[in-house]
């Protein structure tokens, strides 16, 4: 099984993702966890090896609550992936761009790897903004979170340009499922089990 995960800040990717990843035995790619290790300096491990050097250029973008930039989430993932070739997973932060969603369907035609569904977690504003001030992550500042929330929703509480395209992408490509995210964790994942099954 291979599946992404999509959402806005404090929509439930994360914890989604990691059922899934228990539910399908299958490893979880984060790049939001895998980038906030790195820079706490918690993963000076073999797995992350060359992801280091990533890590430390994407620092002051994770650090203002910006996205970090196409060219180095697209070597980010494409190291990470080619260190699971074998596996299914579960990819949750990436992609945030229709550009990242192209270069992803790149990068598994490659591999020789097709993705099975995109999962896009549908939250209110409100509800991402409490959840995200509700964790205790180190980047989850109030200021750092609202920007978060601004690069996915504008001023008229429209889907902004950056997430719009990407649920088209996949859309065209009959591999979305669109799921109600502001259920509890449990309702979530069965909702999304019932339609992957």
């Amino acid at each position: 099984m291979r599946l992404v995960i999509l959402g806005g800040s404090g929509a439930g990717k994360s914890t989604q993702a990691q059922k899934l990843g228990k539910f399908f035995d299958v490893p979880l790619v984060s790049t939001g966890e895998t980038l906030r290790e790195a820079i706490s300096g918690n993963s000076q491990n073999s797995a992350y090896g060359e992801l280091n050097d990533l890590v430390m250029e994407a620092k002051p973008y994770l650090e203002d609550g910006e996205l970090v930039p196409d060219e180095m989430m697209i070597e980010f993932i494409k190291v990470r992936l080619k260190q699971l070739l074998n596996n299914g997973w579960i990819l949750e932060g990436y992609p945030r761009t229709a550009f990242q969603c192209e270069e992803l369907d790149f990068l598994l035609e490659d591999l020789g790897q097709n993705l099975d569904w995109a999962i896009y977690l549908q939250v209110s504003a409100v509800v991402m903004v409490n959840r995200s001030l509700g964790r205790s992550l180190p980047d989850d500042q109030p200021e750092i979170v609202q920007r978060r929330i601004e690069l996915f929703y504008d001023s008229y509480g429209a889907l902004r340009y950056r997430t719009i395209p990407i649920l088209e992408y996949y859309d065209r490509r009959r591999r979305l499922l669109t799921i109600n995210g502001d259920q509890s964790p449990e309702q979530v994942q069965q909702n999304i089990l019932t339609l992957l099954g």
